[in-house]
């Protein structure tokens, strides 16, 4: 499967909406919790929270 990405606008308070496809490629649904952060290096980064707390737990990092 060849993956596109999809170019997003961040809105004037800080918004970005981002196309419901690449969310269901990630598994990702509607109303799914997750988590935003950057890897500091000009990457965001959006994991599962579950899985986040998954890799908190077994020590490995962010």
């Amino acid at each position: 499967m060849i993956r596109e990405p999809a170019q997003v606008t961040i809105d004037a308070s800080g918004r970005v909406e981002i196309p419901l496809g690449i969310l269901a490629e990630a598994g990702l649904d509607t109303g799914s919790v997750v988590l935003a952060y950057s890897d500091g290096d000009g990457r965001i980064l959006l994991r599962r929270l579950t899985d986040a707390i998954d890799d908190l737990l077994h020590g490995e990092a962010l």
